[in-house]
């Protein structure tokens, strides 16, 4: 009797439990829907600053997805403004006469360096206006730092710090891990740089990929530091020596050297802003977020809703196979996208935002196809984000026109395939053993418990190769380059945005509101409106879709922190399926 009262209060208990979690996911639900339904009734009040706090990574679309930012750990939410929303919000801000100025409440950035170099051009546009734009930051990390280099003046905290040091490119390598296990990795590969197999051969770099990173690096680097020179007065040559001695070692040599304009606490900061706004010591400062500004009106104009329409298609993440989701790009549904943008006559362009390190070669020849058959009957333009290689470059490759970010991770032009061999993992670890029997000779084609004959080795280099020759192909008609072209400056070496143009793998250097514009022209558009392709999901489609899997990433993200970058890219090493048209590895740029 005793064991039973104790089960029925341990069921009882986690009932309650699950129910209080249950509700509580519920009310925060119910939350966001009333605010999705209140979203019309935002009004700028006159005088607002607009305050801009970007620590979360920044996605490329606003997510409708209500678990995408909920900690599930903590039940609270961190609503993030995708990019394409913090371009609308600072364009429609330079004509609001209520939004008076920008406050950037800034200490790291963590995304990627072309996202963030989109958003400081749009507030350098901003500052055309002649409205101000000051910022305030108690640490500064190095990406914070750019895009603080913005505003008309940066204030720190006299305790606080300043970053300044270059960048540093990490790669991780598996290859002593896989030693240690008896696994084997059989490495089928074209091109001396495609290094997305590195990580399983070696235990550091080779010289060619060495190589190619050090190249890559110093571009973004050079920059960095050709835009910070010119915002701060500072030489190139005296910005390379303070990195080089770390003479930024506090807030006080961060003034020194003319980093920031004043040392100051977040009252005198508050105080600033008031002189700015032109109120009273005590006046409560009236200011408003960025994400709450999305829902703000904008300039009243009246005038006839256009027809006329340019279709943006977000392509994100990895390519893959099927349907994909938000973080993904699925064969399937970016074709639809690509295909509904084409027969719609409304759409008079195209505008294919690809932001992708590659993936599946098949998945990324099927849409390559359908922009092919879009280029057929409209404009059609790439907007690079913070990479388009490999598959991501392969996607692209057809379009009338590419553009990128000077910062933007291109090229990466070749392809390989990864056959592990468990033979002696199971047999020396686990002491398991195989054995078979087959009606033909490589009816156990491709085998993972045996090493590959050097005849399987041989058909699969040959389909390599023929993919690679594919991918050739592609990019020189669509490029305008000789195959020869296309393959010295291809064998999987990556490009940065700068040297990409350099090489006509790009066509000109800019952002994705730079793309819009081209559109237009090329479709000679006066009036339009644009459109985001795919439709995101609805609230209660995403809701049902997603209740479990956005409990399972928000917890495996707030359990590893920044190694969750690691975890990602082990992920989807072991979701590997065919030969693949990757960026060459996960790479971290700080």
């Amino acid at each position: 009797m005793k064991q039973f009262f104790k089960f029925m209060f341990a069921s009882m208990l986690g009932f309650f439990l699950t129910f209080l979690i249950i509700f509580f996911i519920f009310i925060g639900i119910f939350a966001s829907i009333l605010s999705f339904a209140e979203r019309d009734l935002i009004k700028v009040h006159e005088n607002t600053v607009l305050h801009i706090k970007l620590n979360n990574p920044i996605p490329e679309r606003t997510s409708k997805n209500p678990f995408e930012n909920i900690n599930f750990l903590t039940l609270k939410l961190h609503n993030v403004p995708g990019l394409n929303d913090i371009l609308k919000n600072l364009k429609k801000a330079e004509t609001d006469k209520n939004i008076k100025g920008i406050y950037l409440d800034l200490s790291n950035v963590p995304s990627g360096i072309a996202t963030i170099e989109e958003v400081r051009n749009a507030l350098l546009e901003f500052k055309k206006t002649g409205k101000f734009i000051i910022c305030y930051g108690e640490f500064y990390s190095q990406s914070a730092y750019y895009l603080a280099t913005a505003a008309d003046k940066i204030y720190l905290n006299p305790e606080g710090m300043l970053l300044f040091k270059g960048l540093n490119a990490q790669l991780m390598f598996l290859k002593g891990t896989l030693d240690k296990l008896d696994i084997e990795a059989q490495i089928i590969r074209h091109g001396k740089y495609k290094s997305a197999a590195e990580p399983f051969m070696f235990d550091k770099m080779s010289k060619a990929n060495k190589e190619q990173m050090q190249e890559f690096v110093n571009s973004i680097w050079n920059n960095i530091i050709t835009a910070i020179s010119e915002s701060r007065n500072i030489d190139l040559y005296n910005l390379n020596l303070i990195a080089d001695n770390l003479d930024l070692q506090n807030a006080y040599d961060a003034l020194k050297y003319n980093f920031v304009d004043k040392l100051m606490y977040k009252d005198e900061l508050l105080a600033e802003l008031r002189t700015k706004l032109g109120i009273a010591e005590n006046d409560k400062i009236s200011s408003m977020t960025l994400l709450k500004y999305t829902h703000a009106q904008g300039k009243a104009v009246k005038k006839k809703r256009s027809r006329n329409k340019i279709a943006i298609v977000y392509a994100n993440g990895e390519i893959l196979m099927g349907e994909g989701d938000e973080h993904t790009i699925g064969s399937e549904c970016i074709s639809k996208a690509i295909r509904k943008a084409r027969l719609d006559n409304n759409v008079k362009a195209i505008v294919f935002r690809v932001n992708s390190p590659g993936g599946d070669a098949l998945a990324s020849d099927i849409i390559w196809r359908e922009v092919v058959l879009a280029k057929k009957e409209k404009p059609v333009i790439v907007s690079m984000g913070n990479v388009a290689a490999s598959g991501g470059y392969w996607i692209s490759c057809a379009a009338d026109k590419i553009i990128a970010d000077p910062t933007t991770i291109t090229g990466s032009i070749g392809v390989f395939g990864i056959i592990p061999n468990f033979k002696n993992f199971f047999k020396d670890k686990l002491g398991i053993t195989f054995d078979n029997v087959k009606t033909n000779k490589n009816a156990d084609f491709i085998p993972v418990v045996r090493p590959l004959t050097s005849y399987q080795k041989s058909v699969i280099q040959n389909e390599v190769e023929r993919i690679y020759q594919t991918f050739l192909e592609h990019v020189s008609k669509g490029r305008n380059l000789t195959i020869a072209q296309v393959d010295s400056i291809g064998q999987g070496r990556i490009w940065s945005g700068v040297d990409a143009k350099r090489i006509g793998l790009i066509d000109d250097l800019g952002g994705l509101e730079k793309a819009v514009d081209l559109a237009a022209e090329m479709a000679e558009l006066t009036e339009y409106r644009t459109i985001e392709l795919p439709i995101l999901k609805d609230l209660f489609q995403q809701l049902f879709e997603d209740l479990i899997s956005g409990a399972k990433i928000s917890y495996i993200k707030k359990e590893l922190g920044e190694n969750y970058t690691y975890y990602k890219y082990l992920k989807s090493i072991s979701e590997m399926d065919g030969v693949q048209a990757r960026l060459p590895f996960e790479i971290i740029i700080e």
